[in-house]
């Protein structure tokens, strides 16, 4: 048997029985798709691998095909039951029979497909990126940081064609309240491979111009759930929970939160609940800026009234002050006048009594000094009536000016004014306090008195 010849199709056909007679039955295989394809004739064609537990290198590799009278229904089935097509990087347990061709060598047939392995799959996967970002504690980063009081400069992370984009423009735009907000698109994918790479690198140019943003919102268009997975991704999450201002995520999903919506700052439904977020700040912002306004009003009015109530007080504080200081300055303004005068007749009487004694000097002195003294007589009288006349001058200034002292302090003066003076039996009131209900005060004006009783105590 060993000598025997056999052609290459011969061979072929030994292998084909050989695999077909050892392994005749269906078998349940786990396996991760590398590559999904589907022809035009409605065939799908998957490669299958089997990675190491280093999750990078491949242990073992086959090609697969789903017929398309059967792929219609599985595919349907898969995608109702898991909310998720077929995609690389999925990990699946298909029920296959082994198929082995002469030309195209050997292939798996698939004939089943388990939704719940694909489900639960996916499950330990979102759980295993939660479980590294919080034992890594960044999980809450972004959620600790506070949303602006006012966020109306937005950079959005969205595909320009999506109809949540639009709806969000829309909806912010729209706004009764009128508010005016700054928006920013980065035209990003939102599914498919390119989502991740597309995020964060419109969230690395945002990141390069933070001074010109409150913060970020990713949208996408609403629908099914197909896409969720891309934004279960850890480098999404990661740089999020690493970004210095809030991001905010209306990815459209009813059911279930992303890995994204988790690491969020505020995570909601879809693009214009995001949108109704934005408003809602605002409207509170206006509110607390109304609430302020209306709170320094009143306290101004506080501060108003007492202040009034401080300069009413002096006031009558001042009045019996101001009689004091008149009463002060007529004592000493006649004290003054009595100095004046005396000051007066000494400087007369001394002017006067001057030039007899020289008169008396000259006459007794000899001959030849009488033009010399009379000289000096002349210069010394003509000098004395200088002094005296400045002298004179001087005082009565200082008489003009204590006496327009006293006229503007005089009380009647001052009662024309505006002021007035109250009394009781005839004695000045100083305070309020020492007033009583019923006591009859005297209130005098520039024009007269008027009498009034007290009604309320101070």
């Amino acid at each position: 048997m060993m000598n025997e010849r056999l052609s290459l199709s011969e061979l072929q056909l030994v292998i084909k029985d050989s695999l077909y007679m050892a392994l005749p039955d269906m078998y349940w295989v786990i396996a991760e798709i590398s590559e999904v394809k589907e022809n035009y004739n409605g065939h799908c064609y998957l490669e299958l691998i089997e990675k190491h537990p280093d999750d990078v290198n491949i242990r073992a590799r086959a090609r697969a095909v789903i017929w398309s009278n059967r792929y219609r229904f599985l595919k349907a089935f898969f995608e109702n039951s898991t909310g998720e097509t077929l995609k690389e990087g999925m990990k699946i347990m298909v029920r296959v029979r082994i198929e082995y061709h002469e030309i195209y060598g050997l292939s798996l047939v698939i004939n089943d497909i388990d939704p719940a392995f694909t489900i639960g799959d996916m499950a330990i996967k979102r759980q295993q990126i939660i479980r590294r970002l919080e034992e890594e504690g960044v999980i809450s980063m972004n959620r600790e940081l506070e949303i602006p009081l006012v966020p109306q400069r937005i950079a959005i992370i969205s595909s320009g064609s999506a109809a949540g984009y639009t709806d969000f423009i829309n909806h912010l735009k729209s706004n009764n309240s009128g508010y005016v907000f700054y928006t920013a698109l980065f035209d990003t994918p939102v599914q498919g491979k390119e989502t991740e790479a597309g995020v964060i690198k419109s969230l690395e140019k945002i990141a390069g111009h933070l001074d010109k943003f409150d913060l970020a919102v990713i949208i996408r268009g609403g629908g099914s759930q197909t896409d969720l997975s891309w934004f279960d991704s850890y480098a999404i999450a990661y740089y999020i929970t690493q970004f210095p201002i809030p991001v905010l995520t209306g990815i459209g999903h009813d059911k279930d939160l992303s890995v994204t919506d988790i690491v969020a700052n505020i995570s909601l439904k879809t693009p214009t609940a995001v949108a109704d977020f934005l408003i809602e700040k605002m409207s509170e912002a206006d509110n607390l800026i109304t609430e302020l306004g209306e709170a320094i009003s009143d306290r101004v009015k506080t501060l108003l009234e007492v202040t009034n109530r401080r300069i009413d007080i002096t006031m009558l504080r001042l009045a019996p002050v101001t009689r004091i200081m008149i009463s002060d300055f007529r004592e000493l303004l006649s004290s003054l006048v009595i100095e004046m005068t005396s000051t007066g007749k000494n400087f007369l009487s001394k002017a006067n009594s001057i030039p007899e004694n020289q008169k008396h000097r000259i006459i007794s002195g000899s001959q030849s000094l009488v033009m010399k003294k009379e000289t000096l007589l002349r210069h010394k009288k003509e000098l004395l009536g200088t002094v005296a006349r400045n002298n004179l001058a001087t005082i009565q200034s200082r008489v003009t000016g204590y006496d327009n002292t006293l006229k503007i302090l005089d009380p009647e003066n001052v009662l024309k004014r505006g002021y007035t003076i109250t009394s009781i039996k005839g004695k000045i009131i100083k305070n309020g306090k020492s007033l009583k209900k019923g006591d009859v005060i005297d209130t005098k004006f520039s024009d007269g008195t008027v009498s009034s009783r007290v009604v309320k105590e101070a």
